[in-house]
């Protein structure tokens, strides 16, 4: 009889091997360790004293060994430390995209796509008669013969411009991105570690951008006392250091990256807890982490306009939840004509939008 058979589940029966169990543990403990090996496997080794991960059969030895034999880890052969390898680093990317942008729901909407023909990629099903201008490539040749030969039999065949269809293609918008990620102290202050979920949401839009949209841009643009940029590679090894807030200086080095990008759509994505603190006057630094200080974040509204004018859209996730700077964020995204999003650190799916996707002005939880 066909149907389904329901049985109580067995933790024990888990489908997946060993490695792949602990290979998951593994990746989320790199995130935390930015990248530190030698301190991930440390921490497998005080949870599997604690809680028992392996056992006889399989140790963890045997897991370190796995590892080296798949490719995730490369050993230096003077000095015996392991490090990563670039596949190792895709699948950290992969698991926190999978974590953040998981539960999304499917839709129709999404792609980029518009709603107008246009030059394109995607094939349409539709045709239209020639027009002057239309190239080679756009010909329907099967449709344009067929008219040839309705139009003037198969005997005496002969084509004419009437006779060409053109196959209209579907037009997708191409974007160019930068990510901007705070790597302030404040991200760790009071003992809340804040980089972490930060960079999480990095890597999780990162592949998300780079696997589903590869003729699209995205430029990574870091910012403490000044801001520089980084390699999709380098997100992992993400580390707060002792420096102020320079909002500006990111938003400066982020405007400048999407001037020299042709693409008509232009973005910005900003990861902070909210709050700058710093600002570079001729060759010093002005610094207040008292509050906000109306000097530096006038600068900051100033650019937020200035992209406004320029019709690049500033999306703010706030890892913080001071009530003063989400008023500051709710007004910098105001005068930006763009969006905030505000989460709790145990909430990361309060971050995941289809904004990106599809344009619209929505919280996917």
């Amino acid at each position: 009889m066909t149907g389904f058979y329901f049985s109580r589940y067995d933790p024990s029966q888990e489908s997946r091997s060993r490695f792949e169990q602990l290979l998951d543990l593994f990746t989320q403990l790199l995130t935390y360790t930015s990248g530190d090996v030698a301190e991930a496997l440390d921490w497998m080794n005080q949870l599997d004293r604690k809680y028992k991960l392996t056992d006889e059969q399989y140790g963890m030895g045997d897991f370190i060994e796995d590892l080296r034999e798949n490719g995730y880890l490369r050993e230096d052969p003077a000095t015996g430390a392991f490090s990563l390898t670039s596949k190792a680093e895709q699948t950290i990317r992969k698991q926190s995209l999978e974590e953040i942008f998981g539960k999304l729901k499917k839709s129709r909407q999404g792609q980029h796509t518009t709603f107008k023909p246009g030059s394109g990629d995607e094939q349409s099903s539709e045709t239209r008669p020639y027009r002057f201008g239309d190239t080679l490539e756009q010909i329907d040749f099967a449709s344009s013969i067929r008219n040839a030969q309705i139009h003037h039999g198969i005997d005496s065949f002969r084509m004419n411009e009437e006779d060409l269809e053109i196959r209209e293609t579907d037009f997708k918008a191409q974007t160019s991105t930068v990510l901007m990620i705070d790597i302030s102290h404040s991200m760790i202050l009071y003992g809340e570690d804040r980089i972490t979920p930060a960079k999480k949401v990095a890597m999780a839009l990162s592949e998300l951008i780079t696997t589903r949209y590869p003729k699209d841009t995205l430029d990574i643009v870091v910012f403490g006392n000044d801001a520089w940029t980084v390699e999709i590679k380098d997100l992992p090894y993400l580390q707060v250091g002792p420096y102020h807030t320079n909002t500006v200086a990111g938003l400066e080095l982020a405007m400048e990256l999407l001037r020299r990008r042709k693409n008509p759509n232009k973005q910005i994505f900003m990861i902070t807890d909210g709050k700058p603190t710093c600002l570079k006057v001729g060759g010093r630094y002005y610094k207040n982490s008292f509050g906000l200080d109306r000097k530096i974040t006038n600068r900051c509204l100033n650019l937020a306009a200035q992209c406004k004018k320029l019709k690049i859209p500033i999306t703010t996730f706030m890892i913080a939840t001071d009530p003063y700077l989400q008023r500051f964020v709710e007004e910098f995204s105001e005068t930006n004509n763009g969006k905030a999003f505000f989460a709790s650190l145990d909430r990361l799916g309060a971050f995941v939008f289809r904004d990106f996707e599809s344009g619209k002005r929505k919280n996917v939880y």
